[in-house]
């Protein structure tokens, strides 16, 4: 073969490989959705970038924790994604995954390293809001700074008990959750919970030591 026919081979390739990757992204979108770990891992061993993103910031392992894909989410993390990476709302695949309650996959981003602390709202925020207990507990043992606070000033112990959770409650507390944290906007556990009718909450507050 002379040196222009591989020339022109070379041009064609090249032409075709836009072609071959646009298509990649919505393999790997469909992959993850029908729970196909195998299409996936071949996709990413033929070059996908494993930390592609959508529109929203969502990269594939967001996807699955999102969705609920433990397979999926084990051979992603196969592929040494970013494990701290965030979305538009500033939320990482160990955030979906604890405000969904998939202790499995909480249980598979923490072994592989997954951060538990961060600036603004933190994992166990997020499992706070809907009561998952034993994603807290998960994320507690692996040092879950329990009075971390949003960008607002929320605390975990703050959506437990604004949304009336004494099991996550309890839990907070027993981990050393400060009672009388009061945001600069005057906002605290207790008044949260009183202002939503928490009574029950209200009153393990005080007796946790929670200035009327």
């Amino acid at each position: 073969m002379n040196t222009i026919s591989r020339n022109v081979l070379l041009v064609l390739a090249l032409l075709a490989v836009p072609c071959a990757l646009a298509g990649t992204y919505e393999d790997l979108l469909q992959a993850i959705e029908l729970d196909d770990e195998r299409t996936l891992s071949a996709l990413l061993k033929r070059g996908a970038d494993v930390n592609t993103v959508d529109a929203k910031g969502d990269s594939l392992l967001m996807l699955a924790a999102r969705s609920g894909k433990p397979v999926v989410v084990k051979t992603i993390l196969g592929f040494r994604p970013n494990l701290g990476a965030r979305n538009s709302l500033g939320e990482t695949a160990l955030m979906l995954a604890a405000l969904n309650g998939r202790a499995d996959i909480v249980s598979l981003l923490l072994q592989a390293g997954a951060p538990v602390n961060q600036s603004g709202w933190t994992p166990l925020m997020y499992a706070a809001v809907n009561n998952h207990v034993d994603v807290a507990r998960q994320l507690l043992a692996r040092g879950a700074i329990v009075n971390a606070t949003a960008q607002n000033g929320t605390s975990a112990l703050m959506m437990a008990s604004r949304e009336g959770h004494l099991p996550m409650v309890l839990l907070l507390l027993e981990h050393g959750a400060d009672v009388n944290y009061t945001t600069a906007f005057g906002y605290s556990a207790l008044r949260v919970a009183k202002d939503r009718g928490r009574n029950e909450i209200a009153d393990v507050l005080i007796r946790a030591g929670a200035t009327p």
